[in-house]
C-alpha cells in the first residue's frame, strides 16, 4: 500500500538567488557525502512503502544494487538515465536497510513528472535487500548540467 503526501501539484520553484552556489555533481559510484536534505517546498511529492524482495544486508551492495536499478529509468525527453542525467540527489541507505531517494526532474514543468517519480519508487522497492523505500521530489536546488555525469555529457556531446 503506498501512502502518499502531496499538497499541491509541482509548481515552478521560486527565483534562486545569484549567490547559489551548485552542490556538485553527486551521482557517482563512491559514497554520496551526508548533506542535508533540502527542506520540502509546498509542492511536496513523498511516495513511502516496504519493500518487497529479501536481498544483500551489506551496506555497499545494497547501494550498488539501488544505482543499477536508478540506472534503468530512462528520461523520456533526453536519451540517458536519469541517474547519469544527475536527476539523483541523494540515496541514503540506513541500518535497518530503508532506501531513501531525493530526487528531482529537468523542469518543474514536465508532462510526465509524476511517473518518474512513482517509476524511481517502484524500482527502489524490488531492489532485494531494501526493507522500506521513500522517495522524495525536490525542487531545490535546481537541476542544471553540471549535474551530469562525464559519460552523460560525452553522450550528449557536452564534453
Amino acid at each position: 500500500m503506498t501512502t502518499e503526501r502531496r499538497t499541491q501539484p509541482p509548481s515552478l520553484p521560486p527565483s534562486r538567488s545569484p549567490s547559489r552556489r551548485p552542490l556538485g555533481v553527486l551521482n557517482r559510484e563512491d559514497p554520496i557525502p551526508q548533506h542535508p536534505v533540502p527542506a520540502r517546498a509546498p509542492d511536496e511529492f513523498v511516495l513511502e512503502d516496504p519493500g518487497t524482495q529479501p536481498g544483500p544486508s551489506d551496506e555497499p551492495s545494497l547501494r550498488k544494487a539501488v544505482i543499477a536499478a536508478l540506472r534503468t529509468i530512462q528520461d523520456p525527453e533526453i536519451p540517458l538515465n536519469i541517474y547519469d542525467l544527475g536527476l539523483i540527489y541523494h540515496v541514503h541507505l540506513s541500518p535497518d536497510q530503508s532506501a531513501h531517494v531525493v530526487m528531482t526532474l529537468t523542469a518543474p514543468g514536465c508532462p510526465v513528472a509524476e511517473q518518474i517519480v512513482r517509476d524511481v519508487h517502484q524500482k527502489l522497492r524490488e531492489v532485494p535487500g531494501v526493507s522500506h523505500a521513500k522517495t522524495e521530489l525536490a525542487w531545490e536546488p535546481a537541476w542544471s548540467r553540471e549535474r551530469m555525469s562525464d559519460a552523460a555529457k560525452l553522450q550528449l556531446g557536452l564534453l
